[in-house]
């Protein structure tokens, strides 16, 4: 279980890592939002995985622990705001600017050299 979430983790990680380094913003919110879910299992996964612990305490002999839970329930909400703070700074960039590229401005366009237009 512990090799499966390492897996994911880094996977989550990989991937949220490349769409932050593209050119639009719609692939860096992408990214930040994936990166924030890799954290979010990374918290969560080093409180310890526990199959079939109970949530409350005498509940069971052993239980699993809360605190990584809270964090992570808190960095949801955090990063939730912050999706939609991000989404309402790329629509008024889009509307301001014209394009959605990171830097604001356009890439070069390759010329056309086949003599049409």
């Amino acid at each position: 279980m512990e090799l499966l979430m390492a897996v994911l983790i880094g996977t989550l990680t990989c991937c949220a890592v490349f769409l932050v380094l593209r050119g639009r913003t719609f692939a860096v919110m992408l990214g930040l939002t994936m990166l924030s879910y890799a954290v979010n299992l990374f918290i969560f996964a080093s409180g310890g995985l526990k199959v079939g612990a109970g949530a409350v305490l005498k509940a069971t002999d052993d239980y699993a622990d809360p605190l990584p839970q809270a964090l992570v329930l808190t960095a949801i909400v955090i990063g939730f705001a912050m999706t939609a703070f991000l989404v309402v700074l790329a629509i008024r960039a889009r509307a301001d600017l014209g394009n959605d590229h990171v830097d604001g401005k356009l890439p070069d366009q390759p010329q056309n050299r086949g003599g049409q237009s």
